[in-house]
Order: C-alpha cells, then structure tokens, then sequence
C-alpha cells in the first residue's frame, strides 16, 4: 500500500484539520486490493484552500507571464522525466494498462501544460480602439481569482493539467478535487509543481466524494468551476455556481457520440478506429463512438473485421504488463452498472451478440490475483436499433452497437437524434460526403477517417447536455480571464448640467 495520502493545502501536505478525519480507501481494479487511504476534506479544510488560494492570488495574479510560462514549463520537464513513475501509479489506481499511461495520460497531460505555457506568452494580450484624435479605448485581460477543477476518474491526471494548465497560466490560482476513486497521482502533480517553483497557494488538493464538490459549487470565494463528469451531476454544479455568486463554468460531460461508416470508406482503416473508440480504456471515454453506424452493404464485412481484431488484438491481464492492452473497469460499482446494461442488450433489448457478453469470461494470467478484479469482456452487439437502451444511454464501458442504414439523409437524423452532443466521426474516402456529413452533425468534437486525439491545440466542448463551454486550444485560456475596457479622453469633457 501506498502512505496515507494527505490534503494539499498552502505549498503542504497534512492530514485534516478534524480530530477524527474520515478516511476512504483506493482500491486497485484489477485485483480489488486497497492501495491507501485517503484523507476528505471537511468544510473547515476546504475554507483553509480557500483562504491560501485567495491569498495566493493576489500574488501570483501579478507575476507576468514570462515568470509565469518558466514555473510551468520547469513542470513539464518534470513531468516528463517522472512519466513512467507517474503513468504506474496511475495504471495501479484506474486499472489502465500501463501501455496507455505511459503513452498518454501524462504525456498529453505534459503537452496541454506546455501549450499553455507558450499560449500565456501572447494571448493575454489586450487591445487599443481609436476614438477621436484625443480619445481611445483600451482593454486588459485580467484573471478571474481562485479557480477550481473536479475531475473524473477515466484520465485522473490528464484531466487534472487540462483545468489547471489554462489557469495557472493566466494569472489564476487553483484549487483541484479529484475523484475519490483514482485520487492518487493529485498528489504527485501537486509535488510537481513544488518542485517547479510554484508559490505556496497557488495549486491545492483536496481530497472526497460530491459533498467536496458540492461545497466548493457554492462556495462564494471562487471564482470559476470546471468541472468533468455525468450530465445530471453536471447540472447541480451549475445550479449551485450560478445560485451562489454566478460563478463561471466549464462543463465536460456525457456522451453517446455516432461512429459512422460510409460505403465508400476503408473498412480496414474504420474498423481498427472503432476499436480504439470502444475498447481503448476499457470503454470509459467520454467521447467514445459507441453507435456505430454502418451501410447496410459492408455490414457483413465489417463485423467480420472486427472479430478479427477482437481475437487477435485485444490482450488483458496485469495492467502493469507492457504487452497489456485491455485491464478492468474502474471499480466494482462500475463494474455491476456496465453488467446490467449487457444483460439488458441480451434479455430486453434482444440484441444480437456478435462477441463478449456476461456469459464469455475474460481470458487473465493465473497467479497475480487477477481472478478478483473488475474485468469485463469486449462487448459487441449488432442488429441493434435506435429504441434499444444501450443504444440510448451511456454506458462508459467495453460495448459496441452495430446500427445499419440506407441513406445519408437517413444516418445523419438519426445520428443526432439525441440530447447528447459531444463527439461525432465519419469513415469515407469521399472527403466531399465526409465534410458534408459533419457539417450536419450536432457535436462539438468531430474526426474524419480518425478518433480520439484530441491535441492541446484543438479546442474541445460539448454541444447540448454534452457540456458548456471549451478545454485546450486558445479559446480555454481565454475562459478564464475577464476583459477590463477603460475610455480615454484627452480632450476634455462636454458639460450637460452647466450654469448657462
């Protein structure tokens, strides 16, 4: 087990400030043993960060953005030369292979930090407006004060640097509540940045389950809230900033995003794609393409084609295993709810099962305590259609729906026929139809003939009950600055209440 795991506050890890702290436990997935407690944080601990934090601001708020950009790409260094330390403890707490961690989650974490780094350095910049000879308009970006992230426990890290990265970088201080249930590496990106040189207060962790965040929501001294998550906790994080103090918000959220598969497309090409947008992370990906959308003429070939990749390419086991590319679900309750949508695509839904399922048992290495972890076998199912549940609600796991079509006219009502709007994708070599299909799709992520990379350059947001608002690209920095406008006049002032 791991040390018990402390709350971050003011440039310090300690334990809460209550004479008897609750404690909770982090649980490896892929064989259900503990792996340390962690300390929650009280009201009395959370109004300690906030009170470092705002202080911190006034500050850090000031330093340019020069100094700025050097502490945080001082953090990319580290980062990097921590990855692989970092990406096992990650792996040990979400039960992701190690093959993605160290690949992906603090990479792309390290990258996004970077990017903003550099974007501070010239997006921050104000403009000026002439009036008249002697009057003008000028403006200045300025930070919005203590700035909060909670995150998810599908890219605990990854996350953690996406909210962050554009705040710390624009002048903000930062307060980050990860999930309770992959808490582990907060706590290493907070050392991190203490290495860099960051100041006392600036970045804080606290620790505990959605009354954490749900104090933070309401809590007047912040200033912002982003927040990624489920659609209907997403709603009571807005409610609760604008009830308080009308706080900002950033809101990453569900989705149950349409992969669709055009006659015309390399089959090859799209069927790898759609593994990756099902299978990668086990299938707890936000922007996974889990209706997958084929022409009624390549329907045959297609699910061929994945069952081939299925056979061949999925390797489970030890997510500590390089070779591994498959380990478990997140946690035993995540586990039972991906479970019960199975079973409801095999009895209720009358699905047919191409592969996977409840009754297929996943193939696990014997002697490391696999046997007890929260694995669940690649799922697809096909003659599915737009009623079925698991073809209406998210499932956050291992499981694909096949859905045919005729017409373009037909895939894309029915690809939007939902109140979900985060990620959409299309597979042709018609680059004309790949254009025009996305053109009409009600998303605010879409690819062409690829999924899933979302680089720190490309803005990424939600439409509908997928989210508010944006992360990465320039248009997060400018989310979490607020524009001060100031009118100059040199030449005088016309007098309406005069004596004459």
């Amino acid at each position: 087990m791991f040390p018990d795991q402390h709350l971050f506050i003011d440039g310090t890890f300690s334990p809460s400030v209550e004479e008897n702290p609750t404690l909770f436990t982090s649980i490896n997935p892929a064989t259900s043993a503990p792996l340390a407690r962690i300390h929650e944080a009280s009201p009395r601990d959370l109004q300690h960060a906030v009170d470092a934090a705002t202080k911190a601001f006034e500050t850090w708020s000031k330093t340019t953005p020069v100094e700025r950009s050097r502490i945080l790409n001082k953090a990319v260094s580290i980062l990097r030369d921590r990855n692989d330390e970092i990406a096992r403890v990650e792996s040990l707490d979400t039960g992701k292979p190690f093959s993605e961690t160290s690949t992906v989650d603090v990479a792309t974490g390290a990258d996004v930090l970077e990017y903003f780094a550099g974007a501070c350095l010239s997006g921050l910049e104000g403009k000026m407006v002439r009036l008249r000879e002697k009057a003008w308009v000028y403006t200045t970006k300025e930070p919005l004060g203590v700035c909060v992230g909670i995150g998810a426990w599908n890219y605990p890290i990854q996350i953690a640097l996406w909210k962050c990265a554009p705040a710390l970088a624009a002048g903000n201080t930062f307060i980050f509540k990860p999930s309770e249930v992959t808490p582990l590496t907060a706590n290493i990106l907070a050392e991190v940045f203490t290495a860099a040189g960051l100041p006392s207060g600036v970045f804080n962790v606290v620790h505990g389950s959605g009354g954490v965040g749900a104090w933070l929501s309401n809590c007047s001294g912040v200033a912002k809230i982003s927040f990624t998550g489920q659609v209907e906790t997403g709603k009571k994080v807005y409610a609760s900033a604008a009830g308080s103090s009308l706080k900002n918000v950033t809101l990453e959220l569900g989705g149950k995003s349409p992969f669709i598969v055009l006659p015309e497309a390399d089959l090859g090409l799209a069927a790898d794609a759609a593994m990756v947008a099902n299978f990668y992370s086990c299938g707890q990906v936000c922007t996974n393409g889990t209706r997958v959308f084929v022409h009624s003429s390549i329907k045959s070939e297609f699910e061929k084609l994945l069952l081939e990749r299925v056979r061949d390419g999925i390797r489970s086991g030890d997510p500590l295993d390089p070779n591994v590319n498959f380990g478990p679900l997140v946690s035993e309750g995540h586990s039972e709810k991906v479970k019960g949508y199975i079973r409801h695509g095999e009895e209720v839904d009358r699905a047919r099962l191409l592969c996977g399922g409840l009754k297929r048992a996943i193939s696990l290495p014997d002697g490391k305590g696999l046997e007890k972890g929260f694995f669940v076998a690649p799922t697809i199912f096909t003659d599915c259609n737009d009623s079925m549940l698991i073809c209406r609600e998210e499932i956050f796991g291992p499981v694909l729906s096949i859905l045919t079509y005729e017409t373009e006219e037909e895939v894309v009502r029915r690809a939007n026929d939902t109140e979900l709007g985060l990620a959409a994708g299309v597979f042709t070599k018609d680059i004309d139809a790949a254009h025009r299909v996305v053109g009409k799709m009600n998303a605010g992520i879409c690819w062409i003939n690829t999924w899933g990379e979302s680089p720190a350059e490309m803005p990424v947001g939600g439409w509908g009950l997928s989210g508010v608002g944006i992360e990465n690209g320039s248009e997060a920095l400018s989310q979490f600055v607020r524009t001060r406008s100031v009118l100059v006049e040199n030449g005088g002032f016309q007098a309406v209440f005069s004596a004459s």
